[in-house]
């Protein structure tokens, strides 16, 4: 089953609450907070208190991905916040299969994230574990960037990787979806489409994610 997870990033935070509503409205499955810290990536956005407060709100899991610098620091936090899904980056994780399986001995489910030159191979010993993988289709720490085209061949190539070994992994893809591109991101095998700019630049919520799913329907 695809799935759309919208990014909070885009959102009007002058009424955080109604985007939300929104967007849950408009048939979205996930809501995806971006955590950064100004290290990792050259940006500083997102903390624990929003992500309670959003949880408040929310009647569909929080997709939270920590772009943070030792993340092991804050998973306590971020799973008593409310987080459904938490992402790491394995850029950022000294010991990733300690941090995973400590991630899901909270009871939450649990992602790894990519950057875009970072190679697969670092997934060889931990994607048994995973409920996703977090594929970055842009340099992560802003938003509105466009989708980088050689990121296909990496999502099929994890696509592969994912069906050799008969796991039900999903692949998030993070970065530059919308309209014009979700069909070709979703025939290279991915599963969730986080959207921001698209979603939330749009006149129509609604209208927009029935016709991001309506592209990948078919694939499902």
């Amino acid at each position: 089953m695809k799935a759309i997870s919208a990014s909070i990033l885009s959102a009007d935070f002058r009424r955080l609450e109604d985007e939300i509503i929104k967007v849950q409205e408009a048939g979205v499955d996930y809501i995806h907070i971006d955590v950064m810290d100004g290290v990792f990536v050259p940006n500083i956005t997102i903390g624990p208190m929003i992500v309670k407060a959003v949880k408040k709100v929310a009647e569909i899991p929080l997709d939270v991905h920590l772009m943070i610098v030792n993340p092991d620091r804050f998973i306590d936090t971020f799973v008593d916040s409310g987080s459904d899904i938490l992402t790491v980056h394995a850029e950022a994780s000294v010991h990733l299969h300690r941090t995973i399986t400590y991630i899901k001995g909270k009871g939450i489910k649990a992602g790894v994230s990519l950057n875009p030159t970072t190679s697969l191979d670092l997934l060889e010993y931990i994607l048994d574990e995973l409920f996703m993988v977090v594929v970055m289709t842009v340099n992560p720490g802003f938003e509105a960037q466009p989708f980088i085209p050689s990121m296909l061949r990496k999502i099929e190539r994890l696509r592969k990787m994912i069906d050799s070994r008969g796991l039900d992994t999903k692949i998030e893809v993070d970065g530059g979806i919308g309209i014009g591109n979700i069909r070709e991101v979703a025939d290279a095998g991915a599963d969730i489409f986080v959207t921001g700019s698209s979603l939330f630049y749009s006149q129509d919520y609604r209208e927009t994610v029935r016709a991001m799913k309506a592209k990948i329907s078919s694939k499902d």
